[in-house]
């Protein structure tokens, strides 16, 4: 006789629970919030629109000396920027002379008047420079101003439409 086959069963493996146990991290009851008093958030109020105005004021004056220091630099820019055409103009009579005669005089005069430009070109490059920073500075100073000056403006705007006094109302005649 044949023997017969016997299935075996196969156990699933059981999971392993922890032994330790897993608390729960609940928070505490935490204590409601107290109200700000009116006073207090009056007063806020007041130095926040105070420091506006302080910062407005600031700007403008910060506005102003940059300004006069851009014109003083335009001027500047311009003074070199003369010199140097009238010095590259003398150049150019120094080198013709220097051509018909060439003595050390004209030499001398022709090289005194390349240093001065020289020096000249220098001058006008810093000037440049100088003035680009300042117009840069004044430009992001006149914005934010405008800003300030824009916030200020609807700040008292809402303080005066706030602080009207209510009308009387009118009551109905009766007949």
């Amino acid at each position: 006789m044949a023997k017969a086959k016997t299935k075996t069963k196969v156990k699933p493996k059981a999971k392993v629970k922890s032994k330790a146990k897993v608390k729960s991290k609940a928070k505490p009851a935490t204590r409601s919030k107290t109200a700000v008093k009116a006073a207090v958030l009056h007063k806020k109020l007041d130095t926040h629109a105070e420091s506006l105005n302080a910062s407005l004021e600031h700007a403008s004056t910060a506005v102003a000396i940059k300004t006069a220091e851009a014109k003083k630099l335009l001027a500047e820019v311009k003074r070199h920027t003369k010199k140097k055409s009238t010095l590259s103009k003398r150049i150019k009579t120094a080198t013709t002379k220097l051509k018909k005669d060439a003595n050390a005089a004209n030499k001398k005069a022709l090289a005194a008047v390349t240093r001065e430009m020289k020096s000249i070109k220098s001058a006008l490059d810093k000037s440049r420079a100088h003035k680009a920073l300042v117009a840069a500075e004044l430009s992001a100073l006149k914005a934010a101003s405008k800003r300030l000056d824009a916030y200020t403006k609807a700040v008292a705007a809402a303080d005066k439409k706030l602080n009207k006094p209510a009308k009387k109302k009118r009551t109905a005649k009766k007949k």
